[in-house]
């Protein structure tokens, strides 16, 4: 009779590892770094949202009401004034965020700008949110600098 004893699914049959080496550590590498996790996600706040919007509705390719809900006090009636009189797409080059910043001044308030180009023209848009007591923020005002993007 065999007295041999096979050893169990799993098992590593009595081998051991020797001191000092980790099994998860891929062979051949000697340094103790683990490799680097996913890139942290990059988190925009809302004046960037607000900076897209507020562009898409002055440059007429979206209609001012898709901001109605967006707005408090006179910034709805600033839009209307700044937004082109027909929505309509014509063959031009398409203005584009270049760059947007933000100033804090207290809770529940931020002070933004964006910087616009169309082309080579600069234009230069100020904005301020505020958080209602539902939490959302709602553009206050809206002014625009330069060239009409």
């Amino acid at each position: 009779m065999d007295t041999t004893t096979r050893g169990t699914i799993g098992s590593n049959g009595g081998r051991r590892r020797p001191a000092g080496r980790s099994g998860t550590r891929p062979a051949g590498r000697r340094d103790q770094r683990r490799p680097a996790g996913p890139p942290p996600t990059l988190r925009l706040g809302p004046h960037h949202w607000f900076a897209e919007r507020l562009l898409a509705v002055v440059s007429g390719r979206r209609p001012v009401h898709s901001l109605l809900g967006h707005t408090i006090g006179p910034a709805y009636q600033q839009l209307v004034n700044l937004a082109p009189a027909e929505h309509h797409l014509r063959e031009r080059l398409s203005p584009v965020v270049r760059q947007c910043g933000r100033f804090i001044p207290g809770p529940g308030v931020i002070e933004a700008f964006a910087r616009i180009a169309t082309g080579d023209r600069v234009t230069a848009m100020a904005f301020r949110l505020e958080q209602g007591p539902d939490l959302r923020w709602r553009c206050a005002a809206v002014e625009i600098q330069g060239p009409r993007p």
